[in-house]
């Protein structure tokens, strides 16, 4: 397993080592002891979700106001650019974001610690989303901040307008979001 550091050196990418041949592949995609050696981090997994959405399906920008999770995220079929922003209120990176294309291809994991926002949208005709996360989800300290707030500036790299779920087009902007 590779550790790629980031712009905000607390978002790391991950690339796994993959043994392939004519039949195939195999790699590990998660070992608790490996990555708490190579991130410094014990992450305590207590939650998978798989998700599958079309292109131009943006979800996000999420977190947990209370019961912050840390993810640890990657692409099983086709690609999406996905993006972390930091919204802790100390931090020096501080509504600042990194986006990173995952795609079953690279195989590359992304993974995001506490106090980050999270969001991703569909790049391919339909892609496979797998991540662990550190909290279980409780949906009454959900929150979201609006994809295209020009405070972030993200490039989402659309064609048109994306597909949003009813609550994330009711999303805030950085500048009035709850945030750590």
């Amino acid at each position: 397993m590779k550790v790629i550091t980031t712009l905000i050196p607390d978002l790391l990418l991950i690339e796994p080592k993959v043994f392939g041949d004519e039949r195939g592949f195999f790699y590990e995609s998660y070992n608790r002891r490996q990555f708490a050696e190579l991130t410094g981090r014990d992450a305590d997994f207590v939650q998978d979700n798989h998700s599958k959405s079309v292109k131009g399906v943006l979800r996000g920008l999420h977190y947990q106001i209370q019961h912050p999770q840390a993810k640890l995220v990657r692409v099983v079929q086709g690609a999406v650019l996905d993006v972390a922003v930091d919204i802790r209120k100390n931090s020096a990176t501080f509504g600042r974001h990194v986006a990173a294309e995952l795609s079953a291809e690279n195989r590359r994991m992304f993974f995001i610690p506490e106090g980050f926002a999270h969001g991703f949208v569909v790049l391919s005709d339909t892609a496979e989303f797998l991540y662990k996360t550190t909290d279980y989800w409780y949906p009454e300290h959900e929150r979201s901040l609006l994809w295209n707030d020009p405070a972030l500036g993200i490039d989402w790299m659309l064609q048109g307008e994306p597909s949003l779920s009813g609550k994330d087009k009711l999303a805030k902007l950085l500048a009035v979001a709850e945030y750590f």
